[in-house]
């Protein structure tokens, strides 16, 4: 899947001897501005929740960065996202938990050969959900049903695709179980099962994105239930059980059991701490304008903005949380 790069601001401006920075009155030095030319931000399919939230924090990120030239990025998401921070070819990205809990490691299986230590946490933000949906005509209503059946696991390698191999092996499905599997973005698996070329899709993103709201008001569906037990054997404190609340799709009129995975914003050890201060306090700051570009920011809280992560955080970020009280 070819990059698709969309600019939010090619703006240029000739630097001064410093620039005050939004509300918080923060001042850039002209070093660091000039250090921080371009801000790209890594996201994922335009389908997904990634995107059109980035799309949101990046005219945030305008508002603090006026000299820099923002750009928004859709890419394959977390592992894409992880390796192309470590190239230096973005500044920040949203990723899964797991993910980048396996490239600062270096898991091999995972995609990483090696760890990537120039990652930097910035903050852990809102959930994702597992949400394993399938065509109501296919009959399948439990993960026992997906056997011999057709699916799309998220695009190759990417966050979903590795959450997909870790659930459906738990549960004793390995991808040799099923007749066919796609490794396909959320809108592309969307408009297979439509034709009824697919039966059902495994996405992990944040609540009522938009592909399975499409697909649930084009043909009636069922949200598969992921029982406690498979979060018990998967073992990773990475995965929590969680809840797809009763009516957060076209027909799906109950609460249905599944998995919680967090999301964080990564940067890498390249990116001038003055920015990454910028854009941490302009986005705590502006919780409102993100929940306006999707549903799924409701779940980002300060509080939890430290936590779910052994990745060394951004001075930055840092500079922030100590002076509202979350870090020493």
């Amino acid at each position: 899947m070819p990059h698709t790069d969309t600019t939010i601001n090619r703006r240029s401006f000739v630097l001064g001897s410093s620039l005050l920075i939004g509300a918080g009155g923060f001042t850039l030095s002209p070093a660091a501005l000039a250090q921080q030319q371009f801000i790209n931000v890594l996201t994922g399919g335009q389908s997904g929740v990634y995107y059109p939230m980035g799309v949101a924090l990046s005219q945030l990120y305008n508002n603090v960065l006026p000299a820099s030239k923002i750009t928004v990025q859709s890419t394959k998401a977390s592992a894409e996202n992880l390796n192309l921070l470590q190239a230096g070819r973005g500044e920040i990205a949203f990723v899964l938990g797991d993910a980048l809990s396996d490239a600062w490691l270096g898991n091999k299986e995972a995609g990483f050969a090696k760890p990537l230590k120039k990652l930097r946490a910035v903050a852990g933000i809102y959930p994702n959900y597992i949400q394993i949906v399938a065509s109501a005509e296919s009959g399948i209503k439990t993960l026992a049903d997906l056997k011999g059946k057709r699916i799309s696991v998220g695009a190759p390698k990417s966050g979903t695709e590795l959450n997909a191999r870790t659930i459906l092996g738990a549960a004793g499905l390995p991808y040799s179980a099923f007749s066919k599997v796609e490794y396909l973005p959320f809108g592309e698996s969307v408009e297979l099962m439509k034709n009824r070329q697919l039966d059902v899709t495994l996405q992990s993103a944040g609540l009522g994105v938009a592909s399975i709201r499409d697909l649930a008001t084009s043909v009636p569906i069922v949200v598969l239930p992921i029982p406690a037990e498979i979060v018990e054997k998967i073992n990773d404190s990475a995965y929590q059980g969680s809840v797809i609340p009763a009516k957060t799709y076209p027909g799906q009129d109950e609460d249905v059991k599944t998995i919680a995975i967090k999301n964080f914003l990564v940067s890498h050890d390249g990116v001038s701490d003055e920015a990454v201060y910028a854009m941490t306090k302009v986005m705590f700051e502006n919780l409102p304008t993100l929940i306006a570009a999707n549903a799924a920011a409701k779940g980002i809280k300060k509080e939890g903005a430290m936590s779910g992560t052994g990745v060394t955080f951004h001075p930055g970020a840092l500079k922030y949380y100590k002076e509202i009280g979350l870090a020493k």
